[in-house]
């Protein structure tokens, strides 16, 4: 049975102040904690189901720390989604580590995303294509928020999510830098080359002016219909497929 601290705890790191305090976030469902047990990531203590610790005994056989057997109805009470009857992990938070780029991969760059399904969706999308790097800006949605996590569906353990100043990042990289605009050459046709910066707008206003000064080259996602704008999500999956596929 969780204590009252126990349950306070977890529930606190549904929120970022708290993740940012403690320097720990929580992962919820059985795919996604099977999924954070194999990475590379810091599992402090996993919660589960008596029938998920039967289920899962060998994944659970190569964890050292602590699993805490709970009831279907407290791992609800604890959690974000109440259908998850399975598991729930807390984990550390890596360290915010810049990559080292090179000119021969492709990263995004995320100019203040606010929808954590949105950021979730993009970041599962880059693990699909291969993209191992995404640069945030500091108004970017938490990749630790659980929507995030479960919006990603495992993808957030391969992916690197490096948050810092776009400008300051942006200021002396030699990369080219590709940016999603309504006017600019067909991403259909658009030789992309080896590498470079695909960067991302905000869903609302798109690329921001600062970030908007070190595009090297605009793209643009030809409209044939009458809708005003792609959802960032679904615009990163298609800049991302016109890549791979040259």
């Amino acid at each position: 049975m969780l204590s009252k601290a126990r349950i306070k705890f977890i529930k606190s790191l549904q929120l970022k102040k708290y993740r940012k305090q403690e320097q720990c976030f929580t992962v919820e469902g059985e795919k996604s904690v099977l999924e954070v047990l194999t990475s590379s990531l810091t599992v402090k203590e996993v919660y589960a189901t008596a029938e998920f610790i039967e289920r899962q005994k060998s994944a659970l056989s190569r964890f050292k720390g602590p699993v805490v057997e709970v009831s279907e109805k407290e791992l609800a009470s604890v959690g974000e989604y109440a259908s998850n009857n399975a598991a729930l992990a807390v984990v550390a938070i890596p360290e915010n580590t810049r990559p080292k780029l090179t000119s021969q991969e492709f990263v995004l760059m995320l100019d203040d995303i606010r929808d954590p399904g949105n950021l979730g969706t993009i970041i599962r999308t880059a693990d699909w294509y291969g993209i191992k790097n995404i640069i945030a800006s500091e108004e970017t949605a938490d990749v630790y928020n659980g929507k995030v996590v479960q919006a990603s569906m495992g993808s957030f353990v391969r992916t690197n999510v490096f948050y810092t100043n776009l400008v300051e990042f942006l200021t002396g990289n030699t990369l080219p830098v590709l940016g999603t605009f309504l006017n600019g050459a067909d991403a259909h046709s658009f030789n992309y080359g080896q590498g470079g910066i695909i960067v991302i707008g905000n869903e609302a206003n798109g690329i921001s002016d600062a970030v908007a000064s070190f595009v090297t080259q605009k793209i643009t996602i030809p409209r044939y219909g009458h809708a005003e704008s792609l959802n960032a999500g679904i615009a990163t999956a298609v800049i991302l497929d016109n890549i791979r596929r040259r």
